[in-house]
């Protein structure tokens, strides 16, 4: 019996049927290895959506109807007529301008006091630079309740450290510091400040590790002085640093300030350091005019984004990097 082999059958090859599973699983790998990331970012993106996102939108929303929180108590459409009546409020002139006193009165304390302390403080040793730092910053990381009680207690008006010092200097009459209209916004301020020294100081000396030591030793080689050393090189290499606590303080100055105003002052005395944050809480959390307060969040909002626009430009304008 003749067998024509040219016909016979051909087995498949293990190895070569092998080979379209393997780049298939080889472009699976890749496809895999470009959704890693946004996988492990989803967890954050939610909580940022849920948390942050959401009660944005929802603040917005809020702006437009009429409501006092009661579950049971419809919402009413009222449109613009919230952001009318906030803007004819006769506290809303006050409290602007309380919030600029603030935000003003700051300055010094988030950036010419930290600044000079981060410069003057740099050749000192490590471990010293070390404890002084922490020392500074113990109080950025106090309580805020514990905070105003002992300045309560220091500027108490009879039995206050401070008040008995200004006397024994000479001092007639005890200076009311939260109960007197004249004093009771410089002394949210300079609590509001003295609490912000710590952070910009860490913030300046941080910034100034970076910045290359091979500058200072050619600036002392052509016989420049401390000053002109500062002025030149120290100042110029810190400039994206200062236009950020510049940014911080002009944004967040009347609300870093918000917990004494609540446990010293509560606004008063008439109105004299009611800001325009706490504004808002009082007719969200008081009166319960959440349309109010929701408006008034959302002026907030706008006005401090368009701040905050304008600082990104200009830092990318006067920024001066060590590239």
């Amino acid at each position: 019996m003749n067998y024509d082999t040219t016909t016979s059958p051909v087995l498949p090859n293990s190895k070569t049927g092998s080979k379209p599973r393997e780049k298939q699983r080889k472009a699976l790998r890749i496809r895999m290895s470009g959704i890693k990331p946004y996988l492990y970012l989803l967890p954050v993106v939610l909580s940022l959506g849920f948390w942050v996102y959401r009660p944005l939108v929802q603040t917005f929303q809020l702006s437009f109807y009429e409501w006092n929180l009661l579950p049971t108590s419809p919402k009413t459409y009222v449109g613009w007529q919230n952001f009318e009546n906030l803007l004819t409020l006769p506290e809303m002139g006050n409290a602007l301008k309380n919030t600029l006193i603030y935000t003003i009165g700051v300055i010094p304390f988030s950036l010419i006091l930290p600044l000079l302390i981060a410069i003057f403080t740099d050749n000192i040793g490590k471990r010293s630079r070390n404890v002084y730092r922490a020392l500074i910053f113990i109080p950025m990381i106090m309580a805020p309740v514990a905070v105003s009680s002992v300045w309560r207690w220091i500027m108490h008006p009879t039995n206050g450290i401070l008040n008995q010092a200004l006397q024994y200097f000479g001092l007639d009459e005890p200076i009311r510091f939260f109960t007197d209209e004249r004093w009771a916004i410089y002394s949210i301020t300079f609590i509001t400040g003295w609490k912000l020294i710590g952070f910009s100081t860490l913030i300046f000396s941080a910034a100034m590790t970076g910045i290359n030591k091979e500058y200072y030793e050619a600036a002392k080689i052509d016989r420049a002085n401390r000053w002109q050393i500062i002025r030149h090189i120290t100042l110029p290499l810190l400039s994206p640093s200062i236009l950020f606590m510049s940014m911080l303080s002009i944004l967040f100055a009347s609300e870093w300030s918000f917990s004494y105003i609540n446990v010293l002052t509560q606004g008063g005395p008439l109105g004299s350091t009611t800001n325009i944050y706490y504004l808002l809480w009082q007719y969200g959390f008081q009166t319960f005019a959440v349309g109010w307060s929701s408006a008034a969040a959302v002026v907030l909002f706008i006005g401090f984004g368009l701040i905050a626009l304008g600082f990104m430009k200009l830092s990318k304008r006067l920024s001066f990097f060590d590239d």
